[in-house]
């Protein structure tokens, strides 16, 4: 089936969006987050402060949408892609590992920033719960579920196991000094640890007898179509 082309309208939103995506971190690379105003992001992409409202709730929030920018919709086009023959735990779990471990040079740079400013850990967290509406639907339809009740528990348990392997792998530092430690991912300095892709898989594995029973569930004819 062909995706028909955006119209005028949603294509300048698009546009929009990723010209402020682009200037908020080329903005925070160059100047630091904490030095970088919302009314400077949208001087930057030409728009007005109302409008960059429109998008982002916070210049965090802009920020990290360059990194993770329709991350979510390539999660779920990525489970839509595999053959229906595919495990359906093994289609998510590797759509998402694949989204989620190929970090280009923007990616780098925001991982950086992300390392020593919490509130910027924070947004990128929080931006793993847009996952759920696009992979409910797509899970929704690989197993007939009609009213999506069932997929979006499912997907919504996705986003949730993302966000606590991103929150085990972006670990805070042990304070040696005062031999303390930051209780969250929110707080301190931290050193990302061990394997992303590791991280993803034991976190999203609990959730394969799920998808296994959502799975048998299927009628045969629509699990064929």
């Amino acid at each position: 089936m062909t995706t028909p082309r955006p119209g005028l309208r949603e294509r300048k939103k698009r546009a929009t969006r990723e010209a402020l995506r682009e200037a908020a971190l080329r903005l925070a690379v160059e100047h630091g987050p904490d030095r970088v105003r919302v009314e400077d992001i949208a001087e930057a992409a030409g728009v007005s402060p109302r409008t960059y409202n429109n998008y982002f709730a916070s210049r965090e929030q802009a920020i990290v949408s360059a990194v993770t920018a329709d991350r979510e919709e390539r999660v779920a086009a990525a489970v839509a892609a595999r053959s229906p023959s595919t495990r359906l735990a093994d289609a998510v779990t590797e759509a998402v590992v694949e989204q989620y471990t190929n970090p280009d040079e923007r990616g780098q740079e925001a991982l950086l920033l992300m390392t020593t400013q919490p509130a910027l850990r924070v947004a990128f967290l929080a931006s793993t719960a847009d996952i759920e509406p696009p992979l409910a639907a797509v899970i929704a339809d690989r197993v007939d579920d009609a009213g999506a009740h069932t997929a979006r528990v499912l997907a919504a348990s996705v986003a949730a196991a993302v966000r606590i392997a991103l929150e085990g792998w972006l670990r805070p530092v042990r304070d040696t000094d005062t031999d303390t430690a930051e209780t969250g991912p929110a707080g301190g300095l931290v050193v990302p640890s061990g394997s992303p892709a590791d991280q993803l898989r034991a976190a999203l594995a609990p959730l394969a007898p799920a998808f296994d029973a959502a799975e048998r569930r299927t009628p045969p004819h629509a699990a064929a179509t």
